[in-house]
C-alpha cells in the first residue's frame, strides 16, 4: 500500500510543537518534507509513552509518571526517512483534527489491552470512516498496548478477542475493505520495537533496495541474519528476506542498548580533534656586524647561507581536507566454542548501523572479506539516503 504524499513542515509549525524534534536542529527553521504519522487513541492508553520511549529514551518504568496529554504535539525525528509524529488528545476525533486524514502516511491507533472494547473500538471505526473518504491508501495500524498487564495466554485471548470485534464492527458498517494490521505491544519489551519497525517499513520507498542490499551482504558474508537499524530508537529500518526471529532481534536491541550507554566513554584517535600544539620559537637574530671577506664570498655564490623568512607552519591535515568519517565496530561472541555464531555491529551512517549474525569461524578466518562487505553495504546505504535527502530538500542534514 503506498504511502500518502508527505508534508512540509513550515517554520510555524515547528515553533507550534512546543516540544520540537527527536533528533534534529531545535533552533533552525524546518523545510524538509516530511512524513506525517498519527498518533491516536483513548485516554491513558499509552500514546504518549510509546514515543517517549522509542524516540526520547525514556526507561519504560518512567512512563507511570507521565501526565495525560491536553493539546496537540508534533514531534520530528529523522532516521531513513524524516518523520513528524502528531501525539493526540484522547478527545481528538477526525472532525477536531484541523486537517485532512490525506495529510498522513500511517494512522496508529491505540488500545489498552484491559480497557473496556466497545468504546475504543467505536472511536476506531471513526478514524476508518474519515480514511475511507479521505485517505483510502492510509496505513492503519491498530497497537493493542500494555500486554504486559496480563499473562501470557490471556494477553493472546484478548488480542484475538480485539481482533474479531473490530473486523466485526467493521463488516456491519460496510467498510471491510479497508485493510487493519494488528499489533500486540508492550513497553516493557521489544514487541514494541518491532511493531513500530513495521509501520515504518510501509512509509519508506527505497525500502527494497535496503533490503536488496542486505540480501547481498547476508549471502556474500554467510550471515544468517542482518538488520539495519536506527541506533537511537533502535528501530530496524530494514533486513534481509529471511524471516525474523524475536529472540535475535531482541538480542540485537540488548546489545545495541549496550553500545549507546557505554559507547560515549570510548573516543577515536583519528576523529578526535588534533592536540594543539604551539609553534616552536625562532632563535634570536644574531647582531648586525659587518661580513668578513670570507663570509663575504660565501653569501655571494652560495644562497643557502642567506636568512629565509620564517615559514607559516603547515595547517593540519584535519583542516586541509575534509574531516573522514569514523565508523566504529564492534562485536561479541554468542557462544563459547568457534562453531557458534558472533554479532557484529558496524556503523553505516551517523545515525544507522548494521547488526549480523555470522558463524564465529568465518568472523575469525575471514574477517577482511567480511568488512570488504560491509564496505560495500556502507556505500549504497549512503548512496541511498543522499538521493532520498535531496529529493526532501533536506540539505542542511549530516548523515541519516
Amino acid at each position: 500500500m503506498a504511502p500518502s504524499k508527505p508534508s512540509i513542515s513550515t517554520p510555524h509549525q515547528k515553533a507550534a510543537n512546543g516540544n520540537g524534534n527527536g533528533n534534529g536542529n531545535a533552533g533552525a527553521p524546518d523545510t524538509v518534507i516530511r512524513t506525517k504519522v498519527l498518533l491516536t487513541g483513548l485516554r491513558r492508553c499509552g500514546k504518549t509513552s510509546i514515543y517517549e520511549v522509542l524516540f526520547n529514551g525514556m526507561e519504560p518504568k518512567q512512563t507511570f509518571y507521565i501526565e495525560t496529554t491536553t493539546k496537540l504535539q508534533k514531534y520530528h525525528y529523522d532516521t531513513v526517512i524524516p518523520l513528524e509524529i502528531w501525539d493526540c488528545p484522547w478527545n481528538t476525533s477526525p472532525e477536531t483534527l484541523d486537517t485532512s486524514l490525506a495529510q498522513f502516511s500511517a494512522l496508529i491507533f491505540v488500545i489498552d489491552i484491559q480497557d473496556t472494547y466497545q468504546i475504543p473500538i467505536a472511536k476506531l471505526l471513526e478514524y476508518v470512516v474519515a480514511a475511507a473518504t479521505e485517505n483510502p491508501e492510509l496505513n492503519i495500524e491498530v497497537f493493542v498496548h500494555k500486554s504486559e498487564a496480563l499473562p501470557e495466554d490471556l494477553k493472546y485471548e484478548h488480542f484475538r478477542h480485539i481482533q474479531t470485534r473490530v473486523l466485526e464492527e467493521q463488516i456491519d458498517a460496510e467498510y471491510d475493505h479497508i485493510p487493519l494490521n494488528f499489533h500486540l505491544t508492550s513497553v516493557f519489551d521489544y514487541t514494541l520495537h518491532e511493531a513500530f519497525s513495521r509501520v515504518l517499513h510501509k512509509l519508506i520507498e527505497s525500502l527494497p533496495y535496503l533490503e536488496e542490499l542486505l540480501n547481498v551482504y547476508c549471502a556474500n558474508s554467510q550471515s544468517s541474519k542482518a538488520f539495519l537499524f536506527d541506533i537511537n530508537s533502535r528501530l530496524y529500518v530494514a533486513t534481509d528476506s529471511s524471516p525474523v526471529d524475536g529472540a535475535t532481534h531482541g538480542l540485537c536491541c540488548d546489545y545495541l542498548q549496550m553500545l549507546n550507554n557505554f559507547g560515549s566513554q570510548y573516543r577515536s584517535v583519528i576523529a578526535s580533534p588534533p592536540r594543539c600544539r604551539k609553534p616552536p620559537t625562532p632563535p634570536a637574530s644574531p647582531p648586525n656586524t659587518s661580513p668578513t671577506p670570507s663570509t663575504k664570498a660565501l653569501s655571494t655564490h652560495s644562497p643557502i647561507s642567506q636568512p629565509q623568512a620564517p615559514t607559516t607552519p603547515a595547517p593540519p591535515l584535519q583542516i586541509r581536507r575534509s574531516k573522514e568519517l569514523f565508523y566504529p565496530s564492534a562485536s561479541t561472541s554468542l557462544s563459547a566454542t568457534s562453531s557458534g555464531t558472533t554479532l557484529t555491529y558496524h556503523l553505516v551512517t551517523p545515525a544507522l548501523a548494521l547488526l549480523s549474525v555470522v558463524p564465529t569461524a568465518v568472523y575469525e578466518t575471514r574477517r577482511g572479506l567480511l568488512e570488504y562487505n560491509v564496505v560495500y553495504f556502507r556505500e549504497g546505504v549512503q548512496e541511498i539516503y543522499e538521493v532520498e535527502r535531496e529529493a526532501r530538500g533536506d540539505t542542511a542534514s549530516n548523515g541519516a
